[in-house]
């Protein structure tokens, strides 16, 4: 998963982007003013865009009214320091999915993070489960079978992208545009290399694979025995 954080307050901003990249594995970028934020979730795939109200250049409602009439359907929270019903009124009304008011409990803010991601994708529960494997996206707990399966920050994180597109074709400029952010460095093999470790760690048999390569196109994750 891809987040966008656009919020002046540098602090802030940093702190968010620790926490959804220690606590939930997310890939996280990073802007301080509207006008750059509008580009970014212009132009760049993002699972979640974390919107501040009070920005420098470009205010967050503006930036909303053209994400939205540009047809840009990412998730956005907003974050707002006022108290002002009539305006969040208009950010919902524009087209936010949800709200928190300044200052705000970090465990809250993750918690509606996964919960709006989870819900683009049509997934209400925390829990995904596909054949045999189930994740636990709160915790990042993987069992496969009802055994744990210990995976690294970025294995969790292709795989948790993968279940919440479970039985779609996931292409691999896709996988990799959601596994890295714009300060990491990624290779051109490097999601064959993931997969690979993936497979090794949660096929659970000879002639079973949860994992498959659709030749051409990408890879599938779903229960179809072979």
């Amino acid at each position: 998963m891809r987040i966008l954080i656009v919020e002046d307050e540098r602090r802030l901003a940093a702190n968010i982007a620790t926490l959804l990249r220690e606590q939930a594995s997310f890939a996280v970028d990073i802007s301080n003013d509207g006008e750059d934020g509008r580009h970014m979730a212009m132009t760049n795939p993002y699972d979640l865009l974390i919107l501040d109200l009070m920005l420098p250049k470009i205010d967050g409602l503006t930036v909303l009214k053209s994400l939205r009439a540009a047809k840009v359907r990412t998730p956005v929270l907003v974050l707002t320091a006022r108290d002002d019903t009539g305006e969040v009124v208009r950010a919902l009304d524009i087209g936010c999915d949800d709200y928190m008011t300044k200052p705000f409990e970090m465990a809250e803010l993750l918690a509606r993070c996964r919960a709006l991601i989870r819900r683009s994708h049509g997934q209400s529960e925390a829990l995904l489960k596909v054949g045999a494997l189930a994740i636990n996206t709160a915790s990042r707990q993987v069992t496969i079978g009802g055994k744990n399966v210990a995976l690294h920050a970025m294995e969790y994180r292709l795989l948790e992208y993968l279940a919440l597109r479970a039985g779609e074709i996931v292409s691999k400029s896709d996988i990799l545009e959601r596994l890295y952010d714009f300060d990491s460095e990624n290779f051109s093999n490097v999601v064959e290399v993931y997969i690979s470790t993936l497979r090794r760690k949660l096929d659970p048999g000879p002639g079973y694979k949860l994992i498959h390569t659709v030749r051409g196109q990408g890879y599938k994750l779903g229960e179809q025995p072979e």
